[in-house]
């Protein structure tokens, strides 16, 4: 499958990792350039490209980066994408710690993953943001075993969620159906979901134990 991953920090970069290795076709972009990511493009066989050719091609988009940088991506950012292209938004909104006040999430009331969406003009996924980058590498485990983990996926595109979903067994995780993106709220930062390392059972409990109002920590 072809995989464009637009950010190659710690989640985009791991990514490219596990993807690669699973024999997908992965192109990565990052802000700073094609020339900027030699390194992992050695390590992986990723091909590092600008930001807005990313997607062409490409059947899953991973968008990767701090939730104040989606107003910088490239317009036209999907242009050539595949027919039916899943795009994953793994982003949290920080902002005290990084991101600033963003007007649509705290006066509109929106997701974060709605607000993204909207800024890209494509409907998208909401997952891996509760995960950590490192467990992508460590925690992987066969279909069955006792301590697999599970990763909530919310959107609203039952189709491309379906890929995701098949995408992340791939990679050797559990999936919770979150629900639509504006159900997305369960599994932002301050949630009982987030950073949590458990099976399926537990990540549903969880889910369904948020509250819709953002701790104090995660409001502008």
């Amino acid at each position: 499958m072809k995989i464009g991953i637009i950010g190659a920090g710690n989640i985009g970069g791991n990514l490219t990792r596990r993807l690669t290795a699973l024999g997908h076709d992965v192109c990565v972009a990052n802000s700073r350039g094609p020339q900027t990511l030699t390194a992992l493009a050695e390590e992986t066989g990723a091909t590092p490209v600008h930001a807005q050719v990313a997607a062409r091609g490409a059947e899953v988009v991973v968008v990767t980066v701090p939730v104040k940088a989606v107003l910088n991506l490239p317009p036209g950012l999907l242009d050539g994408a595949a027919e039916g292209v899943a795009v994953i938004d793994t982003g949290n909104y920080y902002p005290r710690e990084r991101d600033g006040r963003i007007a649509g999430i705290e006066d509109e009331g929106l997701a974060e993953s709605r607000w993204t969406e909207r800024q890209i003009g494509h409907p998208v996924i909401k997952a891996f943001n509760g995960t950590y980058a490192q467990d992508l590498l460590e925690r992987p485990r066969p279909a069955g075993a006792p301590d697999r983990m599970a990763l909530p996926v919310a959107g609203d595109d039952e189709a491309a969620k379906a890929k995701v979903r098949a995408l992340i067994d791939q990679l050797g995780f559990d999936t919770v159906d979150a629900g639509g993106i504006d159900d997305s709220w369960r599994q932002q930062p301050g949630t009982p979901v987030y950073g949590l390392r458990a099976g399926a059972d537990t990540v549903a409990k969880a889910l369904a134990e948020a509250s819709p109002e953002r701790t104090a920590d995660f409001r502008g």
